[in-house]
């Protein structure tokens, strides 16, 4: 009964190293660490990142750039303390209106 399936497989696959390679990239695809499921994984958190990345770096452009405003341009820093710290002259009066 064994012989009648032994003689129908193909002769390559009679061969020991045949099947010890086979077995091995079947190993390393879907069983070992690195495998293929992992990398593809990987792969996409490596393009992420790279999104990232050039997300921050435009960010840090803007920030420099208004840095360099503020530092510069005294009626920019003025305009900026007023807008984000509420600061204001000693004769004025400042009102927060609040959207809902």
């Amino acid at each position: 009964m064994i012989k009648l399936y032994w003689d129908k497989v193909p002769s390559f696959l009679k061969n020991k190293y045949a099947i010890t390679g086979i077995l091995f990239a079947f190993w390393m695809l879907f069983f070992d660490q690195h495998d293929i499921v992992s990398q593809l994984q990987l792969q996409g958190e490596l393009h992420q990142y790279g999104e990232d990345k050039e997300y921050f770096r435009k960010r840090i452009t803007e920030t420099e750039q208004d840095l360099n405003e503020l530092l510069t341009n005294e009626d920019n820093l003025e305009k900026f303390a007023r807008e984000k710290y509420l600061m204001k002259k000693d004769n004025e009066d400042v009102f927060v209106i609040v959207e809902d």
